[in-house]
């Protein structure tokens, strides 16, 4: 089925997409760029057999990070066909809802949400989930897109008319996520988030569309406008009053 006869957000587009994961020069480029500056904010596994849960994982592009940084990596991710190629650079496949994981309290030493909390229809439980199985003193690391004019006219109505850029429908700007309320919740289960900004480099993208540069080194910046990364350590949760 063609991605055009698909509703935004539909997660069989990534099936289509199949190919273009770990092609330097496809329309997923920039997820490569991202899970490299994600990957900046991952510490080094803090002791043998540390696990990192990749919450979306995609095709596996968080792997030769996780695996530089001395990490057991477990992907969770709806798509058979991503988990396959994931599977294939030694990532530990799970297929499984981020809104539910099929995993255990306190798996994690990190947790990785790298560019999917934009595709859940439940914020908040995806982020109570992250945070569940993420063990004390354990690291939270993500990236997403904020909930502003700024974010859909940069992402939707510019990024999907840029060739090589965002495939066409590929976010739902509905789902598009509120910062504070992304802090508030990482905070009810014990984690609390400091975000920043992040933006491709100009000179890169230009160099990228030359077909110069297969992977530019994203930008952080002070603004988190459009599109942000957070990171946190969980300590105790705050307990819920009902």
């Amino acid at each position: 089925m063609s991605s055009l006869a698909l509703p935004r957000n539909d997660v069989r587009q990534y099936e289509e997409l199949a190919d273009d994961w770990w092609d330097p020069w496809s329309r997923l480029s920039m997820l490569r760029w991202i899970a490299a500056a994600r990957a900046e904010l991952l510490p080094p596994a803090p002791r043998p057999g540390a696990v990192l849960v990749d919450l979306g994982c995609g095709a596996g592009l968080l792997a030769p990070h996780a695996a530089r940084l001395g990490y057991r990596h477990v992907g969770v991710d709806l798509v058979a066909t991503s988990l396959r190629i994931a599977a294939e650079h030694a990532v530990l496949p799970v297929r499984g809802d981020v809104q539910r994981l099929p995993l255990a309290d306190g798996v994690a030493d990190a947790v990785s949400a790298g560019e999917i909390l934009e595709h859940v229809p439940d914020l908040r439980a995806a982020v109570a989930e992250a945070c569940r199985v993420l063990r004390p003193g354990g690291t939270l690391v993500l990236d997403t897109i904020a909930d502003t004019w700024l974010a859909r006219l940069v992402t939707v109505t510019i990024g999907e008319r840029i060739p090589g850029a965002a495939p066409k429908g590929i976010h739902d700007p509905t789902l598009f996520v509120d910062r504070r309320r992304l802090v508030a919740e990482a905070a009810r289960h014990g984690v609390r988030l400091a975000l920043r900004g992040l933006r491709p480099p100009m000179l890169g993208m230009v160099r990228w569309l030359a077909g110069r540069d297969a992977d530019p080194r994203m930008v952080p910046i002070r603004s988190t406008a459009v599109l942000f990364q957070g990171l946190g350590t969980k300590t105790t949760a705050i307990k819920e009053v009902a």
